[in-house]
C-alpha cells in the first residue's frame, strides 16, 4: 500500500473520528460547566473582551455555555453529529476571532475558557482554537465509529414497517 492511500486511510478511518469527536465534545461539556455555575463571573469575562455591546454580554453569558453544553453532548453520543460539529465549529470561529482581536488591541485579559482565573491570553491559545476547529472540521466531514444516530434512525424505520 502506498502512502497517499494509507494516509487517507487513516485519515477517514471511523476511529479516529470517534476519538476527536469525544475529544472536542468532551471539551465543549467541561468549559460549559463553570460557565453554566458562574454566569456572572461569565458575562465579565465577556465584558473583558470589549467586542460585544454592553446590552447583549448577558445574554450571551446566559445562552452560550447552554449552547457549548448540548452541543458537546450531542457530540460525544453521535446524535446529529454534522449540526453538532458546525456548532461548535462556528464558536471556535467566533472565539479564536475574539481572540485574535484582543491580542491584536493588547488587552491583558484571561480567556475565560474554563475558569475566569486563566493565564492570560496568547499566541497559544488561538493555536490551541484553530487546532480544536480542525479536529471538528474533521468530525464534520467524515465518519465516526459508535453514532447512535444511524441506529436510532434505524430502529424508528423498522418500527413502522
Amino acid at each position: 500500500m502506498k502512502w497517499p492511500g494509507w494516509f487517507k486511510t487513516s485519515i477517514a478511518h471511523p476511529v479516529l473520528g470517534l476519538l476527536l469527536r469525544a475529544y472536542v465534545g468532551g471539551i465543549f461539556i467541561y468549559a460549559s460547566m463553570y460557565k453554566i455555575n458562574y454566569p456572572g463571573e461569565f458575562a465579565e469575562t465577556i465584558a473583558s473582551y470589549q467586542l460585544v455591546p454592553f446590552w447583549a454580554v448577558n445574554l450571551m453569558a446566559l445562552v452560550m455555555p447552554w449552547a457549548e453544553l448540548v452541543s458537546g453532548i450531542l457530540m460525544v453520543l453521535g446524535v446529529r453529529t454534522k449540526s453538532a460539529a458546525a456548532a461548535i465549529g462556528g464558536m471556535l470561529v467566533m472565539f479564536s476571532l475574539a481572540v485574535l482581536a484582543t491580542l491584536l488591541r493588547g488587552i491583558p485579559i484571561g480567556c475565560g475558557c474554563f475558569t475566569s482565573v486563566e493565564e492570560p491570553l496568547g499566541w497559544g491559545t488561538l493555536g490551541r482554537d484553530l487546532v480544536w476547529l480542525i479536529m471538528t472540521l474533521h468530525v464534520y466531514f467524515f465518519p465516526s465509529a459508535l453514532q447512535l444516530e444511524g441506529r436510532l434512525l434505524k430502529s424508528l424505520q423498522e418500527v413502522e414497517g
